[in-house]
């Protein structure tokens, strides 16, 4: 079965309708890109079209089941922390013609994920479990517990995995020495994702989280600017903590009561999944479905402080195609 026809055939397998996979022709289209989430469509070598969909993937494996909504949030926190953090760094992001779209510049994709990590939690607090004191060659304090802060935030990269393969740790040295990237862009790789955690930690205080690690991707435009592209602090890209009572539920050795996909990697290894051979993706329920995507809704309320707004989601795909030639028509 075909990626598209195998996503298709899950598409109504809830009670409300999840779009899992796309096949648009746009004017001057030139390629598609599928990844685990999202699809990019080419528009003539000089805009992406980027549909954010309601897939959902954890340990690098797709799940077969869509999450109603997923898209759009995901899609409206990225452009909103587009817009937050434009000021320190530059973005690909043109405009969001529909609630699961995002248009951009065409770029480059460097072939590493910035990953930063504030604490102590998800793979690194696996790692550390194990007895290991360093990542991505990148030193770890002993006398941790899990979900402690660092005394410093750490950039633990992975390599960008293609279609099917798993994201793979990777270090600095490592990244320079295969010349996966070059040593003048990858310091600018390092300052932007400083900068960018420090400003994203800022907003999640003021909305009485913590933003606890993410990642960032990067690219170059046609002229050789680095810009941020992809995803911004979305629940797929991030793990956040609630600040109220954190430090008890440390000193007690509770876990942390957090807003990330971290709850569906758990539930995925509590069932037997881990992503590894042999090991089967365990039955999701529409009830199951359906806590998921009210999670996601709870973590875009929280973390922008805004409600958020159910696009109609009838047709999603009709709506998504009438929104976007719109946009390529009215340019």
């Amino acid at each position: 079965m075909s990626f598209f026809n195998y996503f298709c055939s899950s598409q109504h397998s809830t009670k409300m309708n999840t779009i899992t996979a796309t096949n648009f022709k746009f004017p001057n289209q030139k390629s598609v890109y599928r990844g685990k989430v999202r699809e990019v469509y080419n528009i003539n070598d000089e805009l992406l079209v980027m549909i954010a969909t309601d897939r959902l993937s954890a340990f690098d494996v797709v799940l077969p089941k869509g999450i109603p909504y997923k898209g759009q949030i995901l899609n409206q926190i990225a452009t909103k922390f587009m817009e937050l953090t434009s000021d320190i760094v530059p973005n690909w992001l043109i405009a969001t013609p529909d609630p699961n779209v995002a248009v951009g510049h065409l770029c480059e994709p460097f072939k590493v994920e910035m990953v930063i990590r504030g604490y102590l939690s998800g793979h690194a607090a696996r790692e550390y479990a194990e007895g290991k004191r360093t990542i991505c060659g990148v030193p770890m304090e002993d006398g941790l517990e899990e979900n402690d802060k660092f005394s410093q935030p750490i950039i633990t990269p992975t390599t960008k995995a293609d279609n099917g393969s798993h994201d793979e740790d990777i270090s600095r040295e490592d990244i320079l020495s295969k010349g996966i990237v070059s040593e003048e862009d990858y310091l600018i790789l390092e300052k932007y994702t400083h900068a960018l955690f420090q400003r994203g930690t800022e907003i999640a205080a003021s909305r009485g989280l913590i933003l606890v690690d993410t990642k960032y991707e990067f690219g170059k435009t046609k002229d050789g600017q680095i810009v941020l592209i992809d995803e911004i602090h979305t629940p797929d890209s991030s793990r956040y903590f609630y600040s109220e009572g954190y430090q008890q539920r440390q000193d007690k050795g509770e876990e942390q009561k957090q807003l990330s996909k971290e709850f569906v990697r758990r539930w995925l290894i509590e069932n037997g999944f881990q992503g590894k051979d042999g090991q089967q993706i365990p039955n999701m329920s529409d009830e199951y479905i359906e806590s998921v995507s009210e999670r996601y809704i709870e973590l875009y309320e929280n973390i922008l402080g805004d409600k958020f707004t159910k696009a109609d989601i009838s047709n999603i795909n009709e709506r998504i195609e009438k929104n976007v030639l719109e946009y390529l028509s009215n340019r």
